[in-house]
């Protein structure tokens, strides 16, 4: 018999032992629960505004919801591994579990790409409805098998902003020779333009934007880019973003890890990661009209919005990028073409719903 089953049945039929000769019944002393272990690595930093916050407290809650029987350990980037390091981390099983952006991965694999955001890609209602409702998850489940892993979403930063850059853009080719710090088939997008793309950390973006190792950078949207202050080196900040139009965040598993929980622990995983996803989306979208008019008004920050003209280029350039993706393999076409239907599908209700609606009512109100 398993330990973890003994603990559940042997302890319960010990509880109400007789005293041989007294007809007395007694409790047989308590046996300690085992505990499930979960080392969480993370790509944000300590307390890191929006992100990072969002990760600690998605630890926190694991442990709380589970009472205890689930004890975590948190470590920000760099105070285990580095934050790119986390993959590697969690699928030898060194650590149980990630907190990241999974196109960090697509150099593993380009479908890693379309669980956080790709361009011209799903807002995050339809990015949940696709992943929960269609078939998303089945297929994010099939890439990350074949890295030993489990992902589920915990957190949408919804849509974000083009970006900062220290000159205006007024055409395609004002992008060509910038160098750009913009991750996933976002930063293709902008290498198809004449950009060159650069991957960094959260954490060292504004020293390499400051010092003029990059100069632009894409990261969120008003909320998480105020406490960057990345305005201080690049005041014109542009919109609307094609490259994450519903960035999702995962809490990536160790399969093995995944497996062995019990039912229990695995539906308090599930639950607070769906109530993150919830939590930090809503939260972002609460905070960042505020923290635009805070950089606007007190930072001197320019808004600028990308022309059709531009927008179309990101179109042409999307459209290549992705049929090179489909060329990698079956299982990344598989991807593309079921999150392309979605796409469609969610894309026409919108225009009629949400967006539709959404688009009147601020030309009647003038806002």
């Amino acid at each position: 018999m398993s330990r973890r089953k003994f603990l559940k049945t042997g302890a319960a039929g010990l509880a109400g032992a007789s005293v041989a000769g007294t007809g007395l019944i007694t409790s047989a002393p308590a046996i300690a629960q085992e505990k499930t272990k979960l080392t969480v690595v993370s790509t944000w930093p300590r307390d890191f505004p929006g992100l990072g916050i969002s990760a600690q407290r998605l630890v926190a809650r694991i442990a709380e919801l589970s009472e205890g029987s689930i004890e975590t350990e948190y470590f920000a980037a760099g105070e285990r591994v580095g934050a790119f390091d986390s993959f590697d981390e969690v699928a030898s099983g060194n650590a149980q579990a990630y907190i990241a952006a999974d196109y960090y991965w697509k150099g593993k694999h380009p479908a890693w790409a379309y669980f956080t955001a790709v361009p011209m890609g799903l807002t995050t209602t339809e990015w949940t409805a696709w992943i929960n409702f269609m078939d998303g998850q089945t297929l994010w489940d099939e890439v990350a098998d074949g890295f030993g892993l489990k992902c589920l979403p915990c957190g949408s930063t919804g849509c974000q902003m083009g970006g900062w850059f220290n000159k205006e853009i007024e055409t395609a080719d004002d992008l060509k020779g910038l160098k750009m710090r913009i991750p996933g088939l976002g930063g293709d997008v902008m290498a198809k333009l004449g950009a060159s793309p650069v991957s960094l950390p959260g954490g060292q973006i504004y020293e390499n934007l400051v010092s003029g190792s990059i100069d632009a950078t894409e990261w969120v949207g008003p909320y998480n880019d105020y406490f960057m202050k990345f305005y201080e080196a690049a005041k014109y900040y542009y919109y609307p973003g094609m490259h994450e139009a519903g960035s999702s965040l995962s809490f990536g598993m160790n399969k093995e890890f995944w497996t062995g929980l019990s039912k229990r622990e695995q539906e308090i995983i599930r639950a607070a990661c769906q109530e993150e996803h919830s939590h930090q989306y809503h939260e972002t979208v609460a905070n960042n009209g505020s923290h635009l008019a805070l950089m606007v008004n007190e930072n001197g920050v320019e808004l600028r919005e990308f022309n059709e003209e531009i927008y179309d280029s990101f179109g042409e350039a999307a459209a290549e990028v992705f049929e090179e993706t489909r060329d990698h393999s079956a299982l990344a076409a598989k991807v593309h073409d079921s999150f392309v239907a979605a796409r469609s599908e969610l894309g026409g209700w919108m225009k009629l719903a949400a967006v539709g609606y959404s688009v009147q009512r601020n030309r009647v109100l003038d806002i």
